[in-house]
């Protein structure tokens, strides 16, 4: 395994390597995220397969709150760059040791994600049709 390329991101940098980001302030530290937004650490990685099995890896690590003991600042908390880099790297570590589980795991985020969407979509239509309900009367 080659040691994990985590980084702050600077809002002028292009990557030109596979790479997505991880929110590092608020109570979502540690939210991987495909866009970059002003406060996160980029991930590096060499292949695009590697960029899945890390990005489905940090969503598992952030659904579970591993990152919340490690949140500083009493205000606006934060997650510390090495916190965050130790975390996934043991992790990701585990994770190859049972590759087979861990494949598992992701099958199944992305099955429970895809589930989540379409229960999101389901309440937006509810949500119109309940406005429409009385639409005509109010004109």
């Amino acid at each position: 395994m080659h040691t994990l390329t985590i980084k702050t991101h600077r809002k002028d940098i292009i990557y030109p390597v596979p790479h997505f980001y991880i929110l590092n302030k608020g109570l979502n530290s540690g939210k991987p995220l495909l866009n970059p937004c002003p406060n996160c650490f980029v991930i590096l990685c060499n292949n695009e397969d590697e960029k899945e099995q890390l990005y489905w890896l940090c969503v598992g690590l952030w659904q579970s709150k591993t990152y919340h003991p490690f949140l500083r600042g009493s205000v606006i908390p934060f997650v510390n760059l090495s916190d965050v880099n130790s975390c996934i790297s043991q992790a990701y570590k585990e994770a190859k040791e049972s590759f087979v589980g861990f494949q598992k795991s992701i099958k199944t985020l992305r099955s429970l994600e895809e589930l989540e969407r379409q229960y999101k979509q389901n309440s937006k239509l509810i949500q119109d049709a309940k406005r429409v309900v009385f639409y005509r009367y109010m004109k």
